[in-house]
């Protein structure tokens, strides 16, 4: 039974799309609309919009779209369920009882339940369990007992089913544990899938523990060990320690290498440092940042690995528009090392003097290369054209440059004539990118709407007619009398017209969140997009007449078509009758 309609309306009251979405990411007022960069794929400029007369949104970039539930559950990745009980919750509504995903709802809870108990045995068995290495290595990393009881960092001891054995007395199921990754199974049967490691819980903002790391302490197998995507985890999209990094009182975000680093810069004070969770970093994990930081300063290891993970994060943070800076650890390999042996205040003196993402970069040209030969410093200059290229902005470019010709006694006219050369290279580059992909587009296949392509004028009279519907429900029975379903062309135009005629007589005023049970995600983006892509049409009554009358024809021409013999059957009647005589 869906939930009803006078509760989703105060729900989205309680809820304007606006406030929800300035949550999580910067609004720039544009008339009685906002802009945003998007938050669902990287860009420099922003596409998506917030429109606060209809309380939607819609990207222009990547086709993201819908209501304040629709934004909800994509930012937050949770299911419909999920989605409208944080939305009540968090406007002190309380939920009617309804079966809507019931069973699914019910699996990640599950889940959250068995994250939570394997979390409280792996810690009991660290302090109290009779292997006693797991509490051995954390105090030889240095790891103070607040450290330990904050991050609830636990032993998954050496038996095959410990902890399967104790999540089966607790009544969990086999099918619930292997649906939360905890254990594994083979042709000899189930078996727990952390087995002596030291234990890292992964916990969400909302204080839920989603997942696991573990730190093999001795022996073979791969040095850490995470787990896998779940009903309640994506590690592409969640960050170790961001629940404790998201209340610092500063608009940056220090990112670690891993486990280790996180806490041991947190237990020097620092408590805005987060990590990927076994993964490079991801342009989801950016935007991410992005909502609670500024700046970011990356703190990798100074090892090859290290400085070549910095060089893609540099690009991916740039890209979800964060400032960038290079903390270069000297003396340790690692910052866990460093604070180790030099201590937090000198951490902090190495923080506040971390440099520039482009200073980074510049030196980065010089690797490999021999500066006192000719050849060597001409390579030199090709890379750091290329670096001084990709700085957006030209006064900060113009700064770069004349140190650059000053340190390398060339004329500074040169460099900018090159520089210049490789913009315009890099202009074109991405022209001819841009021209690709659209072509690339408008041949492609579309997924939601597959008949679109073959019936283009068809489509885009059936868009008209929806834009306008939207714009002027009550002229629905009007319409109504004149244009059935059938006459649509296009079955995703057809679904959303027949949903619009069956519930816009049920209300008072139209609203994209009619469309949300009946519609997936992304049916709800192109909805959105069919009002956002109309806006600035002038749509008329028309607009409208014309629209309904060119689907008419098309469908009685269609059906003339049809009704017409083919030349294979009229060819077939011409040889029976020669047959025949």
């Amino acid at each position: 039974m869906p939930l009803p309609d006078e509760f989703i309306y105060q729900l989205k009251l309680a809820n304007p799309i606006d406030t929800t979405m300035g949550r999580y990411v910067h609004l720039i007022r544009s008339g009685s609309n906002y802009k945003c960069l998007c938050p669902f794929h990287s860009e420099k400029t922003p596409s998506c919009t917030v429109y606060t007369g209809t309380q939607s949104f819609y990207c222009f970039g990547c086709g993201a779209g819908g209501d304040v539930i629709t934004f909800t559950k994509q930012i937050e990745n949770l299911d419909t369920y999920e989605a409208i009980k944080l939305l009540a919750e968090r406007g002190g509504l309380e939920m009617p009882e309804n079966d809507l995903n019931k069973d699914g709802a019910k699996l990640k809870l599950r889940i959250l339940e068995m994250n939570r108990e394997a979390a409280n045995f792996f810690y009991r068995n660290l302090l109290q369990g009779q292997d006693k290495r797991g509490l051995q290595y954390a105090v030889q990393r240095g790891l103070t007992p607040k450290a330990i009881k904050k991050y609830a960092i636990g032993y998954a001891p050496a038996a095959w089913d410990g902890l399967m054995k104790h999540l089966e007395g607790l009544g969990f199921t086999r099918e619930e544990m292997l649906s939360a990754g905890l254990i594994r199974q083979n042709a000899r049967g189930c078996f727990d899938f952390f087995r002596e490691r030291v234990m890292f819980p992964i916990i969400d903002l909302r204080g839920n523990v989603i997942a696991f790391g573990g730190r093999l302490i001795e022996g073979e197998g791969p040095k850490y060990l995470n787990s896998g995507d779940t009903p309640v985890f994506k590690k592409s999209r969640n960050l170790f320690s961001l629940n404790f990094a998201k209340n610092a009182n500063v608009k940056q975000l220090i990112l670690a290498e891993g486990y280790m680093d996180v806490i041991a810069i947190n237990q020097a004070g620092f408590e805005q440092v987060v990590a990927t969770l076994g993964t490079a970093l991801t342009a989801e994990q950016a935007r991410i940042m992005a909502q609670y930081a500024t700046e970011v300063v990356l703190c990798y290891d100074s090892d090859s690995a290290g400085q070549n993970a910095t060089h893609r994060a540099i690009n991916l943070l740039s890209e979800a528009g964060l400032h960038t800076r290079i903390l270069k650890v000297q003396d340790a390999k690692d910052p866990d090392e460093y604070i180790r042996k030099f201590g937090a205040t000198r951490f902090k003196l190495l923080l506040d003097n971390s440099g520039g993402a482009i200073n980074f970069e510049l030196a980065r040209c010089r690797e490999g290369l021999d500066l006192a030969t000719e050849q060597g410093k001409i390579d030199f200059l090709r890379r750091t054209v290329q670096v001084l290229a990709g700085i957006r902005n030209e006064m900060e470019r113009e700064v770069y440059l004349s140190r650059i010709a000053k340190e390398e006694e060339i004329s500074l006219d040169i460099l900018h004539s090159q520089v210049k050369a490789q913009l315009r290279k890099s202009y074109y580059t991405e022209k001819k990118q841009s021209w690709n992909a659209m072509m690339a587009k408008s041949s492609f296949r579309d997924e939601l709407n597959p008949e679109a392509p073959q019936y283009q004028r068809e489509a885009k009279a059936e868009e008209q007619i929806l834009a306008y519907l939207f714009l002027h429900p009550d002229l629905l029975p009007e319409v109504e009398k004149r244009l059935k379903p059938e006459h649509f062309f296009t079955s995703l135009h057809r679904k959303i017209y027949e949903v619009f005629c069956e519930r816009m007589p049920e209300t008072d005023t139209f609203s994209v969140s009619m469309f949300r049970d009946a519609c997936s995600d992304a049916e709800m983006g192109r909805i959105t997009g069919i009002m956002a892509h109309n806006a600035e049409v002038a749509l008329t009554a028309d607009t409208l007449n014309d629209c309904i009358r060119l689907l008419l024809q098309a469908k009685e021409h269609e059906k003339i078509n049809a009704d017409q013999l083919s030349d294979d059957d009229l060819l077939s009647i011409v040889n029976q009758a020669r047959n025949k005589n």
